[in-house]
């Protein structure tokens, strides 16, 4: 079969079409012909060698969708189409090739109205933005703010809490272009920060109430503004660093507020927490009241030139990887 393989890390030219054996079923496993693969900063990050765990040669890609070819039962039969994500392109191979194994616990069906490219765009985002927002102690009639309206996360996140009853879901851009675009989309509580600071617009929004929640995917300066929003006894939690890894924040942000900070990782949630997210997430895109957005699509070949897309141009929406 073909990959997207990174011989090593450092620079893009390290990833490199490969053939390889088609991965066989083993036990708790179930082989998968994969038809999409999502494009996430994880991916960069691997390549360019910043996550120690992961070792080259490796083949790249977090999350993705396809078909079941074997091993599935009859929770997952020959033919279902599933949707996935787990420890795939960071500790094993992942996604950016034709076929995968999959831990049986990882897949989701993909509702009808979902076509492949788009549900391999979903698990990442969707999974992050549920778990962060339950654990974050998100009830209806709370204030959210996702900073990055177009970044996948804070995009999931923003529609996630508006679907479950948000009072406010607010959101930001440092691109005019983009605030337009989010308008366009319907998301009409999104703050320019070309024109006005965030923690301005939060006031603004909710009346000088403020976030009872932020979920910061962005880091740096970012992180460090949000964190002056919050509402009393309201937290904040860290998850990404897209804009910078360090920051300095005022602790009399959290003092005075009683307000907390913590921080998430996917993959350290327990089985029950992905199963009650999904089992969430599942009716929300069924009916449409999320809808996931797709950016741009890229032939697998071209996976290099996906994750330059994707880290230089910082598109609207999700990036993705036809199979």
């Amino acid at each position: 079969m073909w990959v997207m393989q990174a011989k090593q890390f450092g620079n893009y030219d390290g990833l490199q079409l490969t053939e390889l054996p088609k991965p066989s079923v083993s036990e708790g496993r179930v082989l998968v012909r994969v038809t999409g693969a999502g494009v996430v900063p994880l991916d960069h990050t691997i390549l360019f060698g910043q996550l120690p765990r992961a070792k080259a040669p490796l083949v790249l890609g977090n999350e993705g969708a396809g078909i079941v070819e074997q091993g599935g039962g009859a929770e997952f039969p020959a033919g279902s189409r599933v949707m996935f994500t787990g420890p795939y392109g960071v500790s094993e191979d992942g996604t950016y090739g034709e076929w995968i194994s999959v831990r049986k616990e990882h897949l989701c069906h993909i509702p009808r109205r979902v076509d492949d490219v788009t549900a391999a765009s979903i698990p990442v985002a969707y999974l992050t933005a549920y778990m962060t927002l339950s654990l974050a102690g998100f009830q209806a009639g709370k204030t959210v703010l996702a900073p990055a309206i177009g970044g996948s996360v804070g995009n999931a996140v923003t529609q996630l809490a508006r679907a479950l009853g948000a009072k406010h879901a607010i959101s930001s851009t440092t691109s005019p272009e983009k605030a337009k675009q989010a308008t366009a989309l319907g998301f009409d509580e999104v703050i320019d920060v070309s024109h006005e600071k965030l923690s301005d617009g939060v006031r603004r929004i909710t009346e000088n109430y403020g976030a009872d929640l932020v979920i910061d995917g962005i880091g740096g300066e970012v992180l460090s503004e949000a964190l002056t929003t919050l509402a009393v006894g309201g937290s904040l939690t860290t998850l990404g660093y897209a804009a910078e890894r360090k920051t300095t924040i005022d602790v009399t942000n959290l003092i005075w507020k009683r307000a907390s900070i913590k921080s998430f990782s996917i993959f350290a949630q327990p089985q029950v927490l992905w199963d009650e997210a999904w089992k969430a997430i599942l009716p929300l895109l069924d009916s449409g009241a999320i809808k996931p957005i797709v950016a741009k699509t890229f032939p697998m070949a071209d996976a290099a030139d996906a994750l330059k897309y994707l880290v230089d141009r910082r598109p609207f929406g999700k990036v993705a990887l036809t199979i």
